[in-house]
């Protein structure tokens, strides 16, 4: 697997009922990747974006989103000297937000039509870098168990929340850097946060997320591409669905030795 730690890892994205309902379709969008090059440690990326319900093209902004962040990921692990600090977060936030207001200058459209939160995680044997724009969350065990990595953001009302096409955006960024790989890494939409978390305390719900890692540590490898539709099957699951009308978005992550 190259030098020092790489990771097992399993991404989805669900339809919430509401969506449904109104023939909508699901506006979230996530990425997860294991990049391995002979210069640097497997390096695990997690990006996660929610489209604003009340933009006319959240669910595209959300799909820009990710795709700029994993190209400037990329463009980035290329260059001598490749380091994860708080700088690099903004950097990567103002990546997305130039590549969304092409897309708009391109289509016709108001930046605000592309409104969507926006969750990363960049972690490898140099340690772990976290980011985050909106709601949503971002739990990570970096050697002391499960914990919330930033408490996730809402906006100045109820429902609302902040968006990376904000023009306040890079202030809003919340970033953090921790010295240690994480062994364990959840990244979710707000679809699925009052299941993950315990809201009152703003701490990771450990009986909600042990299951998962417990699968992906003993899957055999060649169970693996099961993942990814056991994951879709449990988002899309009445127990899930009791609980949340909106899309759904999890992903998880494990290091394996």
């Amino acid at each position: 697997m190259g030098i020092g730690v790489s990771w097992r890892a399993v991404a989805a994205s669900t339809i919430g009922t509401s969506h449904v309902a109104t023939g909508g379709i699901c506006e979230d969008s996530c990425l997860a990747q294991v990049d391995i090059s002979p210069d640097q440690p497997p390096l695990l990326s997690i990006f996660v974006a929610d489209g604003a319900g009340s933009a006319a093209r959240g669910g595209q902004g959300a799909e820009l989103a990710i795709e700029a962040s994993a190209a400037f990921v990329s463009s980035k692990l290329v260059s001598p000297g490749f380091a994860m600090h708080e700088e690099f977060a903004i950097e990567c936030v103002i990546a997305i937000r130039n590549r969304i207001y092409a897309q708009a200058v391109k289509d016709g459209f108001k930046v605000r039509d592309y409104a969507c939160t926006f969750l990363g995680v960049l972690s490898s044997a140099k340690g772990t870098l976290v980011m985050q724009i909106g709601d949503g969350g971002i739990v990570l065990d970096t050697g002391h168990g499960l914990n919330v990595a930033i408490t996730p953001m809402s906006g100045e009302y109820a429902n609302m929340t902040h968006f990376v096409t904000d023009e306040d955006a890079i202030q809003v960024l919340i970033s953090k850097v921790f010295p240690n790989k994480a062994s364990k890494v959840a990244v979710f939409t707000d679809g699925i946060q009052r299941l993950a978390l315990n809201m009152a305390s703003n701490t990771a719900h450990d009986p909600f997320f042990f299951p998962f890692f417990k699968v992906l540590a003993s899957i055999p490898s060649e169970q693996e591409d099961q993942l990814q539709n056991a994951l879709v099957n449990f988002l899309n699951s009445a127990s899930v669905n009791e609980r949340t009308d909106d899309d759904k978005t999890l992903v998880l992550a494990l290091s394996i030795e």
